[in-house]
């Protein structure tokens, strides 16, 4: 139990670190991709007035050469109001079908910056001017830069931050463990400590308790006693002490269970044979509040597993459903065999049923769903705990299904 806690816990702080490295990382590469393109597109608008204005005296002009040349990383081109490309100069070979294709869709803002990703490896920015002359406009000028390189610096920037955060989530989980177990051992050594007692303390209860038991039974039998009074008196002793001793029987279960102490005699069993005879012992107790236990258990279902172990299981159930099913109810116990080769047996009742709070509780230690009706039928809540113990060392699994006051249907999986 400890050591799964622990290993939560240490999951759960890396996992809060990954999220948060996580975070800081995309809100970094975003923040320079940002940083980025605001100041290339700062610079973009400072140079696109510029170039509009000397365009504009070139266009006056008849002489002057239209390629202009290739500029690193910037380019521009120049249209007169008939749409024909006065001047330009080139943007890179492996961008300009791009780029043309833009300005010919009309994507690009004028006095505004936009940033194009049009691949992994291709990004640029754009903007328009118009290219006045006199107070008149003579034309269009886009002006772009190609910002690929400081896409790709940013991008691998982030990846080694991702490979720093990783170093870092190893860390952090090799600290988070640490740290979880620091946390965790005093507790363990506490509960051990508090389970030893509850071993040793059970263990040494059984023997006052058969003394106290036997004291009893002879006082009870004791033909010179003749008094109603005593005789009510030492029947009332012999009642607490066996539900006393039920309780120290079922904390020295939990103990061992606990400890593994005890380990599973696994071998093929009869089941049918275990659930009828669980039925039969049953029966009497049954009759007493007028209840029909329905035995609807086919033959010849065997389980591999530890025959004690599940004739302890089968017993707590069928308990609990006579303990909580009042007079002239019914139980039915059922079993079969599934497609998936597991086995599945049931023990239904139509007693007083379970709140959903109830449902998620009942296999805790000491919890009493009825806590008076619970002691006045010699319950400890232990029962339910320890089948779950039982079931849980047979890798099993039990399903809750109940409705308030219609009564409350075990199932157990076994494999």
């Amino acid at each position: 139990m400890f050591y799964q806690s622990r290993w939560r816990l240490a999951i759960l702080y890396t996992s809060m670190m990954f999220c948060i490295f996580a975070v800081m990382i995309f809100m970094g590469y975003r923040g320079m991709l940002w940083a980025v393109s605001s100041e290339q597109a700062r610079e973009l608008l400072g140079v696109v007035k510029d170039i509009a204005d000397a365009d504009a005296l070139l266009m006056q002009k008849d002489d002057m050469p239209e390629d202009l040349g290739y500029r690193e990383r910037m380019f521009f081109y120049a249209f007169d109001l008939h749409g024909d490309l006065q001047y330009y100069s080139k943007a890179p070979q492996w961008l300009e079908d791009d780029v043309l294709a833009l300005i010919q869709d009309g994507q690009v803002p004028f006095y505004d910056v936009a940033t194009f990703e049009l691949s992994d490896d291709k990004v640029m920015i754009i903007t328009a001017s118009y290219i006045t002359f006199n107070d008149r406009i003579i034309g269009v000028v886009y002006l772009g830069k190609d910002i690929s390189a400081l896409y790709r610096g940013a991008t691998k920037y982030a990846y080694f931050l991702l490979m720093l955060a990783l170093v870092a989530l190893i860390l952090a989980g090799i600290l988070g463990y640490y740290l979880s177990g620091c946390v965790i051992r005093p507790m363990q050594n506490a509960y051990e400590k508090q389970r030893q007692f509850t071993a040793d303390a059970s263990h040494e209860l059984r023997t006052p308790l058969s003394v106290i038991m036997s004291s009893a039974d002879l006082l009870y039998n004791d033909p010179s006693i003749e008094s109603p009074f005593l005789k009510q008196v030492i029947a009332d002793v012999k009642d607490e002490v066996k539900k006393m001793s039920k309780l120290v029987g079922d904390l020295l279960v939990i103990a061992r269970n606990d400890n593994n102490a005890e380990k599973l005699n696994l071998q093929d069993f009869d089941l049918s044979g275990s659930l009828h005879q669980v039925v039969r012992n049953m029966q009497p107790v049954a009759e007493k509040k007028h209840i029909e236990i329905q035995d609807n258990v086919p033959e010849g279902i065997v389980c591999h597993g530890d025959e004690q172990k599940i004739k302890q299981l089968i017993l707590i159930l069928v308990d609990n459903a006579v303990k909580y099913t009042p007079e002239n109810g019914c139980i039915k116990v059922s079993a079969q065999i599934l497609k998936n080769k597991k086995i599945r047996f049931s023990v239904a009742d139509n007693g007083i049923g379970l709140n959903e709070e109830d449902k998620a509780k009942i296999f805790e230690r000491f919890y009493r769903v009825d806590k008076a009706r619970s002691r006045a039928m010699g319950g400890s809540g232990l029962g339910l705990a320890i089948a779950k113990d039982i079931i849980d060392g047979h890798k099993g699994f039990i399903y809750v299904e109940s409705q308030l006051g219609k009564g409350t249907t075990f199932a157990v999986e076994l494999p």
